[in-house]
């Protein structure tokens, strides 16, 4: 089968581009987040494409005042993978590499966006994530990340706010490969192991820099994806750490950090190192993350869109599908050749399973 994309230099197999290859979960995904530099507008857009399943999907989430909207779309994809839109959410690549916009069109839940994302820095590509289970491979994915600004406006039941880029930063991710999606394979990997998976993600904005640190760990607390940057504006200069850790410490009764520490070390700027203070948890399953009704590449019928809503205050993060979360943090960054640089960025955490440097010994132990 033919379609647009066949007609740019971007095929991946002898096959037309409506072919991803032969893995039912190989996907294609963006995501998007944005946040005033006080933390009282957060907000985050993300869109999938499944082209084994012919499914495509997409969310548009906003904090405002205290609470969280979500709005969901799904549709069947019919093997056209250039129109990247889903019911009223749609991306446009306006340069690639550098400006996307993302539009939120009038819908029943009363939620419009048209926002710009422009890169503050390039885009850098993310060591790549290898994850197998036994003979099957689980996760094997690329991802650039790019650190940004915003422009536009969001309206939220009648409200607009207005968007500046000097005062909105956030932060962009292209992934893509495998992992999985949708209906899960009902015959697992024997012997079966309890589920575990460990993943940081920090990308943080400073006024002349940007960083990024990055972590997938097995139970005993080694490392299967690692790594950390430093980038400096100026001069768009690149520079990846050659050691780096994170430490967190827990708020009771949750696995979400109540503070976090980034130590790094570069080969020009020496010993780094980044105190994170969490201000408030977004909640990914906003964008289909753990989430029951609306996870990734479910199939919701030829056209289907949803919405929900919670106050933040309200939210139960004993229950699992308010695990997965990207904290909105103050950011301080020290360091003997750098002094002292104040910022903001997320700390994204999803700590399942045992996990030993933290204390978790079971599937759902919350810390003390």
């Amino acid at each position: 089968m033919l379609t647009k994309g066949d007609d740019y230099p971007i095929h991946q197999t002898p096959l037309p581009v409506a072919y991803s290859g032969t893995d039912r979960n190989f996907y294609d995904r963006y995501f998007f987040n944005g946040y005033s530099s006080d933390g009282k507008l957060f907000f985050a857009a993300a869109l999938g494409v499944y082209p084994n399943i012919n499914i495509m999907d997409a969310s548009f989430c906003v904090i405002i005042d205290g609470v969280q909207h979500n709005i969901h779309a799904s549709r069947v994809l019919h093997m056209e993978r250039m129109d990247i839109s889903v019911g009223p959410i749609t991306i446009t690549i306006v340069e690639p590499l550098q400006k996307l916009q993302v539009s939120v069109q009038d819908n029943d839940y009363d939620i419009r966006a048209e926002l710009l994302f422009q890169g503050r820095i390039k885009p850098i590509e993310e060591p790549r994530f290898i994850f197998r289970q036994g003979p099957r491979t689980h996760m094997d994915y690329t991802r650039l990340t790019q650190n940004g600004t915003w422009s536009g406006w969001i309206e939220v039941k009648g409200s607009r706010v207005e968007i500046s880029d000097h005062q909105f930063w956030g932060t962009r991710d292209r992934s893509w490969g495998v992992r999985p999606i949708g209906i899960q394979d009902p015959q697992p990997v024997v012997p079966e192991k309890p589920v575990q998976f460990y993943w940081l993600w920090a990308p943080l904005n400073f006024d002349d820099c940007v960083t990024f640190y990055a972590e997938n760990a097995n139970a005993d607390g080694s490392a299967w994806v690692r790594g950390a940057s430093y980038l400096e504006l100026e001069n768009g200069e690149q520079q990846d750490a050659s050691s780096e850790k994170a430490l967190l410490s827990y708020k009771s009764g949750t696995r979400h950090a109540k503070s976090a520490t980034l130590t790094m070390n570069f080969e020009k700027k020496g010993d780094v190192q980044i105190v994170l203070e969490p201000q408030f948890n977004f909640y990914m399953q906003g964008l289909g993350y753990l989430n029951f009704e609306w996870g990734h590449g479910h199939y919701k019928g030829e056209s289907a869109i949803g919405y929900d809503a919670f106050t933040l205050e309200d939210v139960n993060e004993a229950d699992l599908s308010f695990w997965h979360v990207q904290a909105f943090c103050k950011a301080r960054m020290t360091g003997p050749k750098i002094g002292e640089k104040e910022g903001v960025g997320i700390l994204e955490q999803l700590i399942i399973g045992p996990h030993n440097p933290s204390g978790f010994k079971d599937f759902m132990d919350t810390a003390p």
